[in-house]
């Protein structure tokens, strides 16, 4: 039997920070196909049952028995269907393939949910959502969850991209900023020589130059391991409590 010698303290999560979806193993339709990038494409998939998850989880997405990959969902759980956002990697095992005979209709199996990096909503403090690359459909899920559930907290979001060819989503990044005014958002593309009117440089430089202190906010992060290592390395740097950073490094598995 283990004795406490010392005093101690223990933290009891928030209730509403703790999530119990029961997991799930459903079969889904392809609906739709679209390209939003030129190595970036968006499915949305009908699945033969509801799959509740809470804004900010992924799912396991298996295209065929040796084709299995994780891929956050970009909506919500009441939305009519989900949402995925696929890289396409050159000479990949999966995805080149994917992109070239994937069609509606096709049948995709989806096992979910997962991950812990999911929205917080028992709290008042400011949202900072940093994407890159694909990263951003958790981050878009976690911004939509937030607005959409009435959560007054200012919501910040920032994509960050290599080119100006790497852009996508300004549409509903600026139907949220138009409909709700706790929103506001910032691309940020890195690679000079861009003429646009997007900031310029990389995107945690971005966030440093614009913030203060991130003492008592909620941090989210998604995207390349590099990306979210200096976002979260930036955050605490400047007194974000570590265990309010929510992060997803999106690490390459032989797409």
């Amino acid at each position: 039997m283990t004795q406490l010698e010392t005093d101690c303290s223990i933290e009891i999560p928030e209730v509403d920070e703790i999530v119990t979806h029961p997991a799930k193993k459903l079969k889904g339709t392809v609906t739709s196909i679209e390209q939003q990038t030129h190595d970036i494409i968006k499915i949305k998939l009908k699945t033969n049952k509801p799959l509740e998850f809470t804004a900010g989880q992924y799912a396991l997405l298996e295209f065929a028995p040796d084709a299995k990959r994780p891929y956050s969902m970009a909506g919500l759980d009441q939305d009519d269907e989900l949402e995925f956002h696929i890289r396409i990697v050159p000479g990949g095992r999966v995805t080149p393939k994917l992109a070239e005979t994937l069609r509606v209709g096709d049948k995709v199996k989806v096992a979910g949910p997962r991950g812990a990096s999911y929205l917080r909503k028992a709290n008042s403090d400011p949202i900072l959502c940093i994407a890159g690359g694909t990263g951003f459909a958790p981050m878009l899920s976690v911004a939509r969850g937030a607005l959409e559930a009435g959560l007054q907290n200012d919501v910040f979001f920032y994509f960050g991209v290599r080119t100006i060819k790497d852009v996508y989503g300004i549409d509903i990044l600026e139907r949220l900023s138009n409909e709700y005014k706790n929103f506001s958002y910032k691309i940020v593309i890195s690679e000079s020589g861009d003429e646009s009117s997007y900031a310029q440089g990389f995107v945690t430089d971005i966030v440093k130059d614009d913030f203060d202190t991130f003492a008592d906010w909620r941090i989210y992060l998604a995207g390349p391991p590099p990306m979210v290592e200096a976002a979260q390395a930036l955050v605490v740097e400047k007194n974000a409590t570590l265990a309010n950073v929510y992060a997803d490094a999106f690490y390459a598995t032989g797409d």
